[in-house]
């Protein structure tokens, strides 16, 4: 059995846990409206100015200006349960970490303005991507060999600290071609950011003693450039479609992006990281059914198959770049589809309930991770509007979210095979403001 390997620790790193609760490290959480009904139909309902991000073909059905502004909270629940090393007794393994996710805020603006009868014209910020885990209480801990009772440390280049987040800001147009059918499109800018470090006491000192060391410590922030189009048929004044397709950069990082190479005995800065971000296709329905009652549904898919891998670019020591290009994790994912349906019920002129339920398939392929305690997860999910006027809203979601337990095997490049049982649940609060005029 191997228990530390020099010449790989410099490139085993996992990069993004799902604890966001969609596949991959995908956010859903554009609307408060949109989890009160498990964003079934949300590329079409229309009914705020929060479609923008779904759909930019659906401004089409607004002849008012409209904008919304909401906030989301996420209440993440991840544990990584029983680290063990396989092949070794049970008893001997590094232990459990409960509550591994990181809460998050997540904004959200939109502003729909139409031009004429034909054209309208839109803004909006919010989040396609996030993530926030940290492992690293363990990254500390050791075990004895059963039988020559030497020191095994933990798979430090499997735990840490991780965060990562993207924000969208979308400006879109739309044209309506005839009284059933609309077209829209629009460029999206996406700032991130990411902070990930990977350390942890290792024998890696003199004689084979144990010392701190920092494997990886990135702190890097970058602009990318995508786009939406989307497209929306109006069967009648009760009844329409929808559908959209997003195209995500390779989003390219700057900043401070260093890995220990214990090979060449130094720290190798790197002057860009590179990550595939996937594109987002779906398409949704709306039916009126009777004054009172409305179904909605939503099928789509993500192209996580396109995020193969994370690589780093320009590795240097003491300014003298030894590298052009480098694989820094392999994931191999695999395309994922969500599919939603929900209800809306409007009680009066006050008041409209929702409700909803998702299936999201899991995006982990042959290539699993402890790091991304990856599963099909199940929302559930309710919410409702208060008209304060007939023109302004405040509406209110909740999504409680429920992953499957997993066990997981991962190969570190410190000590070998690894394997956990985990699990990914959450809960999400969300809020917002809607108005027209």
């Amino acid at each position: 059995m191997k228990y530390f390997n020099k010449t790989l620790l410099a490139v085993s790193i996992a990069l993004v846990s799902s604890q966001t609760m969609a596949s991959g490290f995908q956010s859903n959480s554009q609307s408060a409206t949109g989890f009160g009904r498990a964003f079934a139909g949300d590329a079409v309902i229309a009914d705020n100015a929060s479609v923008l991000s779904r759909n930019p073909a659906a401004m089409a059905l607004f002849d008012e200006t409209s904008y919304s502004v909401g906030l989301s909270y996420i209440d993440i629940d991840i544990s990584v349960k029983d680290i063990e090393l396989v092949g070794m007794p049970p008893e001997n393994g590094y232990g459990s970490v409960n509550s591994a996710g990181t809460n998050k805020f997540i904004p959200n603006f939109y502003y729909i303005q139409p031009i004429n009868d034909k054209f309208a014209f839109g803004i909006g910020a919010f989040t396609n991507f996030a993530t926030g885990t940290d492992a690293g209480s363990l990254a500390n801990s050791t075990i004895n060999h059963p039988v020559t009772g030497d020191p095994i440390p933990a798979p430090v280049d499997l735990l840490g600290n991780t965060e990562v987040t993207t924000m969208n800001f979308n400006a879109s147009v739309s044209y309506r071609i005839n009284e059933q059918f609309s077209v829209g499109a629009g460029i999206d800018l996406v700032y991130g950011q990411g902070t990930l470090t990977r350390e942890g006491n290792l024998p890696i000192g003199p004689g084979g003693a144990v010392v701190p060391a920092n494997l990886v410590d990135v702190d890097a922030d970058g602009i990318g450039f995508g786009g939406i189009v989307g497209a929306t048929y109006e069967i009648d004044a009760n009844n329409r479609l929808g559908f959209s397709y997003r195209f995500s950069p390779e989003f390219k990082a700057e900043g401070d992006i260093d890995t220990l190479n214990t090979q060449l005995g130094a720290v190798v800065s790197f002057d860009e990281i590179v990550i595939p971000l996937p594109d987002i296709m779906q398409f949704a329905g709306f039916h009126q059914l009777n004054e009172k009652f409305a179904v909605h549904y939503t099928a789509q898919l993500t192209t996580w198959g396109d995020f193969d891998q994370i690589t780093v670019n320009e590795g240097s020591v003491a300014g003298n770049v030894i590298v052009d290009e480098a694989p820094l994790k392999v994931y191999q994912w695999e395309d994922s589809w969500l599919f939603s349906v929900g209800g809306t019920y409007t009680i009066n002129d006050k008041f409209t309930a929702r409700a909803g339920i998702m299936k999201d398939q899991a995006v982990a392929g042959e290539i699993s991770s402890i790091s991304i305690p990856d599963s099909d997860r199940t929302w559930y999910t309710a919410g409702f509007s208060y008209a304060m006027t007939p023109k302004a809203s405040i509406d209110f979601g909740l999504a409680v979210v429920r992953g499957e337990d997993a066990t997981v095997i991962e190969n570190s490049a410190i000590v070998g095979d690894i394997s956990a049982h985990t699990r990914s649940d959450a809960v999400y609060y969300s809020l917002q403001y809607s108005s027209s005029f």
